[in-house]
């Protein structure tokens, strides 16, 4: 909209017709084309690639003239319209050398070198076009110009010299080399030029080219090559002997003159040499004058060279003393720090002075944690038995060993704790003595402490020492004692049992079983069940005519007990195996049908479907023939979702903490029956309206009475969640109050 003045004030508005905006078809194209497909059909097309020029036959004088005249006319074009560009140049000259215009190609090459002659690779394909072409004197004095316009760059002198050894003018090639030392070149270069000395023969030379080095150079680096040259090359020790006395001299940097690394190498060729007096020296000059704090690698090479070479006392007295030192303090700081007390004695050990380690473990051992928990007298305890184990092993003293161990049982508090380890160990030191009889007493000693705090490795121990020395009677009446202490332990009653299985002993095991079982009390009664049962399953498979008698007889015994689904399952499974002695698949399937009965009347829905899909799994493993799978797809059940109201924790019986949903089962066999509320009804409503308004209230609620029982009914085998989601907050309170005087009625 826009306004116009006429001049007079007066004001005209004209009103734009709006721009209609017109939409674009945005949707996707029907084909879609990546960009790699782009690439790869540019790249089959060669559309970027340039035609190649064709090839052009030259069959006379006259065109291949006509030929190099426009190629150097191309070339020159190239060069007058970029002067600087010094590949045009080599690509030029190295054109003129294949058309063997040798001197156009040096002219080029020359006119390469006036706009730039510091570029190395310029004199290098110069050199290289000449030595190609054996042109010797050419090649030769470019590299003179070379190296005297570029003296800095070694590749030049490496190149000039290397062409006049293989051209075999070594006295010019020695020449080279002199005029490069006085350029005062890298250690490469004194390396280059004595081991050219040294292919000639001429030791005495490059034994003078290593002492310009160092003059030049004076480094531990070059000290350190020239010595290394003289012992393995020239095989001088005598000199390479001066040469490091000359470094320890020589070099200008104290740092590098009192460096770890020249006296290693320095100690180490005098032990190559075997002059073992000299290398001890070097060492102690070395730490006595700059100290071991700053030479840790040339202390350890002093160590193992101590130790290969030397006395060994001298320098593990030394160590010794350090560590030990060490250990002090750290006992001295805190004298409960068992671990410390163990480095301390493992190094006494390793020393083998007896007297010495003794002590230690005295001193260990009389540091006694002052609280009695038995998670701080681990640690302790195990300084006692490396005690023992010292004495007995390194020492060789017996005696020692048992007034250690027996000092170890007496300073345990067995009130509060004990340690059914120490038992055992004095006990098989003991055995190794061959003395059984204080074995059995310290066993015995430690069952009856073990027993009054209800621990069982001491019990197990002393029966697994009995079994090794094939004392199978004392086996028994330690497994007695085992469960006089402990008779809940089904772990004990399995061992026993197992024991006597082991000895052929059916009818002995059969009665530890019976007397397990019949305890009232017991940790895991369901494994000794189990492996009762196996055990009389094990004799039915070994042929044993009333053993399937015996087990039938043991699954009745433990339905009596307990009616778990499990034990059901097992026994129908037992029976339905007949090689085992079972009665066949048709009294499993009696089995089955009873326990279906039986968790049907006892309301446990998810045991009843774990039967019934175990009795499935059971006849889908028979022959197809012989399957009744009809019958029990007959019982399964249908899974629906319901819901159902949470009563709120901490407030009155009838407040609602919300509703929650939850799966539950619905069998076919399960008939839910109508109740005939209609009294009830009538109470309920009479309670509400009272008096007055009872005879108007009875029949009007019957409606929603039937419709509330119909949804209490949940209609699961239509396979709905049920019709609580469709009621109202009144039908939820009515139906939830129903419920409540159901269960009062």
């Amino acid at each position: 909209m826009s306004t116009f003045g006429s001049g007079r004030g007066t004001e005209i508005t004209v009103k734009k017709a709006a721009k209609t905006a017109q939409v674009k078809n945005r949707a996707p194209a029907a084909i879609q084309i990546s960009s790699e497909q782009l690439l790869r059909e540019a790249r089959d097309r060669k559309i970027e690639l340039e035609p190649r020029a064709p090839r052009q036959q030259i069959t006379d004088k006259e065109e291949l003239q006509e030929y190099r005249m426009r190629r150097r006319k191309e070339f020159e074009d190239a060069i007058r319209m970029q002067r600087m560009h010094l590949g045009t140049y080599q690509k030029y000259a190295l054109w003129e050398e294949e058309q063997q215009e040798f001197e156009r190609a040096r002219s080029v090459f020359e006119r390469a070198i006036d706009v730039d002659y510091r570029n190395q690779t310029l004199w290098l394909k110069y050199s290289e076009m000449e030595m190609r072409n054996k042109f010797v004197n050419h090649a030769r004095n470019v590299y003179d110009r070379a190296v005297s316009l570029l003296p800095r760059v070694d590749q030049f002198w490496y190149k000039y010299t290397y062409m006049e050894e293989m051209l075999g003018n070594f006295k010019l090639a020695r020449q080279i080399f002199e005029r490069w030392m006085k350029w005062e070149p890298d250690e490469n270069a004194f390396a280059s030029f004595a081991k050219f000395e040294m292919r000639r023969g001429d030791e005495a030379a490059a034994r003078t080219v290593y002492e310009r080095y160092v003059e030049v150079h004076p480094t531990l680096r070059a000290f350190l090559k020239y010595a290394k040259w003289e012992e393995h090359t020239a095989g001088q020790p005598a000199k390479t002997r001066q040469v490091y006395e000359r470094a320890l001299v020589e070099l200008p940097d104290e740092e590098e003159r009192n460096s770890e690394k020249l006296f290693t190498h320095f100690a180490h060729f005098e032990e190559r040499c075997h002059e073992y007096a000299r290398v001890r020296a070097i060492y102690k000059f070395a730490l006595d004058q700059l100290g071991r704090e700053q030479m840790p690698e040339l202390y350890r090479h002093f160590i193992g060279f101590e130790k290969k070479h030397g006395k060994r006392e001298g320098i593990e007295e030394v160590i010794v003393g350090k560590r030990r030192l060490q250990y002090e303090e750290q006992v001295a700081k805190n004298p409960h720090d068992y671990d410390a007390w163990f480095d301390y004695v493992r190094l006494e050990e390793e020393e083998g002075d007896v007297e010495r380690t003794r002590e230690v473990y005295e001193r260990a051992i009389a540091q006694v944690p002052p609280v009695q928990e038995k998670r701080f007298w681990a640690r302790y305890m195990y300084l006692w038995v490396n005690y023992a184990l010292f004495e007995e092993l390194a020492a060789k003293d017996v005696d020692k060993a048992r007034q250690v161990y027996s000092a170890l049982l007496a300073a345990i508090p067995h009130e509060a704790f004990t340690f059914a380890k120490a038992f055992t160990l004095f006990a098989h030191f003991e055995v190794r003595q061959m003395d059984l009889s204080a074995a059995r007493k310290i066993m015995g000693h430690g069952i009856g402490r073990c027993g009054r705090l209800g621990k069982e490795k001491a019990f197990k121990d002393y029966i697994h020492l009995e079994r090794q020395l094939g004392e199978v009677d004392r086996c028994r009446i330690l497994y007695g004692k085992y469960l006089e202490a402990l008779p809940t332990n089904c772990g004990a009653w399995s061992k026993f049992a197992d024991l006597e299985v082991t000895l052929g002993e059916e009818e002995r095991a059969r009665a530890v079983f019976e007397l397990a079982i019949a305890q009232p009390a017991l940790d895991m009664p369901e494994f000794l069940w189990k492996q009762y049962i196996d055990f009389e399953t094990q004799l039915a498979k070994e042929g044993d005519g009333q053993a399937p008698g015996r087990v039938r007889e043991l699954y009745e015994r433990l339905l009596d007990r307990t009616k778990h689904v499990k034990v059901w399952v097992a026994f129908a499974s037992y029976e339905a195996s007949v090689e085992l002695g079972g009665g066949g698949m048709q009294d499993a399937r009696s089995l089955f049908r009873k326990a279906y009965d039986e968790l049907k009347a006892q309301g446990l829905k998810d045991e009843r479907v774990v039967l019934l899909e175990a009795w499935r799994d059971l006849e889908k493993g028979l022959p197809r023939a012989q399957q009744q799978v009809g019958e029990v797809a007959k019982l399964m059940p249908t899974k629906v979702k319901k819901r159902r109201l949470v009563q709120a924790e901490g407030e009155g019986d009838q407040a609602e903490g919300g509703w929650e949903e939850y799966y539950d089962y619905h069998f076919p066999d399960d008939e839910d029956k109508p109740m005939n509320l209609k009294i009830l009804e009538m109470a309920r409503m009479w309670k509400k309206t009272g008096d007055a308004g009872a005879p108007a209230a009875i029949t009007a609620p019957a409606a929603p009475l039937a419709a509330g029982a119909d949804a209490g009914a949940d209609s699961p085998a239509a396979g709905e969640e049920g019709t609580e989601e469709d009621e109202g907050p009144s039908t939820k309170k009515q139906r939830v109050d129903e419920e409540s005087d159901l269960e009062g009625l």
